[in-house]
């Protein structure tokens, strides 16, 4: 990754972090340009929810994700979805996100949008009440 970045200018911008503790995702998330989840189904495992979208998407961030499982729904309309494992539809995404200003603002601010309508602490329990109601 860092001689692709290298090679083609932009290596000075390319930051590699291997791990961040809770306290300092924030700092993380709101220092991207977009967040880029490209999991892949496996035979024993497939995304459950990815918080990182969550996470990004609460920062305002654009998010884009392949369509492996969970990662659309917990994406809905607030980012773009890709084929999982279809490498051109990604690159392409990722260039017209790179390229857009205005796409990645109204991605970041609908993802925030769709977080705090969905993903907020006291949201997760109304659904949960909910859950268990239409169980009685």
């Amino acid at each position: 990754i860092r001689a692709f970045a290298q090679a083609r200018g932009w290596g000075d911008r390319l930051k590699i972090v291997s791990g961040v503790s809770q306290t300092e995702i924030g700092r993380y998330q709101n220092s991207v340009d977009v967040m880029v989840v490209p999991s892949l189904t496996r035979p024993f495992w497939k995304e459950q929810f990815g918080h990182v979208i969550i996470e990004a998407m609460a920062c305002e961030a654009p998010v884009l994700g392949s369509d492996s499982a969970e990662v659309p729904r917990v994406i809905g309309d607030a980012g773009l979805v890709t084929p999982e494992g279809d490498v051109e539809a990604l690159r392409t995404a990722l260039a017209r996100v790179a390229s857009s200003p205005e796409l990645r603002r109204q991605l970041g601010q609908a993802g925030r949008r769709r977080v705090l309508e969905n993903y907020t602490h006291q949201r997760l329990a109304q659904k949960l009440v909910g859950f268990f109601q239409n169980l009685l």
